[in-house]
């Protein structure tokens, strides 16, 4: 449902629902997140599996994001008639900056995986890990992109796909965790991580894209 373009007591409490169910949204994503990195990290160093390590540093980076799109939806909730454009413009500037971070993770956690040949000592925990992820993230992203577009936030919809991008890492390490429980190939998911590190670059790069006005080629799941 898009808000009319009127400023009724009905359509302001409207917005003001919205309002709050984004910033829940943001919220979710920064604890979840911070909950997912703490989890990944330290079964990543327990295992000395550097797929599950890297996880848990891109989550850090998906709060990086949440934390933007939280601070911008209360900013224009306790400002309704103040012109959004400076909000948004600084979430979608946090936003590439967090892809790029994760583009630059990803490289990192990659590169060494091949350089090292390295071989984890467990991945089960990499299977547990990105399997609530890939459910949690798929949640997110439609509930994100429901409030984005009701809101006509660029900035909402850029988060959700900063979150996709973490649905996607998921199941890279998903893919990765079970191909090594199956052939004991260390390095097989370096290959997938270098892939989901272009996508987060271009997304990344639309963000800022859209920061400066230009328009942004966004994919996104449709939502009613």
């Amino acid at each position: 449902m898009e808000i009319p373009a009127t400023s009724s007591p009905e359509v302001t409490q409207i917005k003001l629902i919205q309002y709050k169910r984004a910033s829940l949204l943001a919220q979710i994503t920064i604890f979840y997140n911070l909950i997912e990195g703490m989890v990944s990290v330290f079964f990543g160093v327990a295992d000395e599996t550097l797929s599950l390590f890297g996880f848990g540093i891109d989550s850090f980076v998906e709060v990086l994001s949440g934390i933007g799109i939280w601070n911008m939806v209360r900013r224009m909730r306790d400002n309704p008639k103040a012109d959004t454009g400076p909000f948004e413009k600084k979430a979608l500037q946090i936003t590439g900056t967090a892809f790029y971070i994760l583009a630059a993770g990803l490289v990192i956690t990659a590169g060494v995986s091949l350089y090292q040949c390295h071989r984890p000592e467990t991945t089960f925990w990499g299977i547990v890990i990105a399997a609530i992820s890939i459910f949690t993230m798929w949640v997110l992203i439609n509930f994100k992109v429901k409030v984005g577009r009701q809101l006509s936030s660029d900035a909402i919809l850029e988060d959700a796909n900063c979150t996709k991008a973490c649905l996607y890492l998921s199941f890279t390490l998903l893919l990765a965790s079970v191909g090594f429980e199956l052939t004991g190939i260390g390095g097989i998911d370096s290959i997938g991580a270098i892939i989901i590190a272009v996508f987060s670059f271009r997304e990344g790069r639309e963000s800022f894209e859209k920061a400066r006005g230009e328009s942004c080629h966004c994919d996104l799941p449709k939502s009613s």
